[in-house]
């Protein structure tokens, strides 16, 4: 199975066939006291950055939802200061990224964009939002899966390789405060280019 493959059954028509809850934009508020949790409890301090994953479709109408999502964190870019891109990575798939150093005001520009994509219908193109920390041994992210309603930990290492112990250390410390994937084959990882550092690069 390659990766594109592997993505859209993990995140895509299998988990939303599987899911055992319906996914909610707010379940991303969860993050709000889920990142004090991490810097608190785990060392772990928020790296300022986080990004909402879609596939795209070839049409004006959906080409408008992106069109109004940009203008919302636009508009909301003076009050909040969250700066915004929207970019396409490697494989095909498309991120809204956002940079803030206020975590609320990061939480709230995403679920502001996840909300506006589903206000047009295309909340099923929406696959995941990646909140994105750090701590002395590299970089961790919470990922938010919209096609299973759950968050899951990821924690790269090099050589494409998973620090296996540091997420379950981190489902272990989060389990309660979010709603966690229980099923472990659902725990993908959102691997970045050959030239990328995070997900979305």
């Amino acid at each position: 199975m390659g990766l594109l493959d592997g993505l859209r059954a993990i995140l895509g028509s299998r988990a939303e066939t599987d899911a055992g809850r319906d996914a909610d934009p707010d379940d991303l508020f969860g993050m709000s006291t889920a990142y004090l949790t991490m810097e608190a409890d785990l060392g772990y301090e928020s790296i300022d950055v986080g990004a909402l994953c879609f596939s795209g479709v070839d049409s004006r109408d959906f080409r408008d939802a992106v069109d109004e999502v940009e203008a919302i964190l636009e508009a909301g870019q003076e009050e909040t200061g969250t700066e915004f891109s929207v970019t396409a990575d490697d494989h095909g798939y498309h991120w809204v990224v956002l940079e803030d150093d206020d975590p609320e005001d990061l939480i709230t520009s995403m679920h502001f964009a996840a909300d506006t994509f589903i206000e047009h219908g295309y909340g099923s193109r929406l696959l995941a939002a990646v909140f994105a920390y750090r701590d002395r041994d590299g970089t961790a992210y919470w990922i938010y899966s919209f096609r299973r309603g759950r968050f899951y930990p990821f924690v790269p290492r090099g050589g494409r390789e998973r620090d296996s112990s540091a997420e379950f250390t981190l489902e272990s410390a989060l389990d309660g405060e979010l709603e966690i994937e229980s099923e472990k084959e659902y725990w993908y990882p959102l691997w970045p280019s050959e030239r990328g550092t995070h997900p979305w690069e």
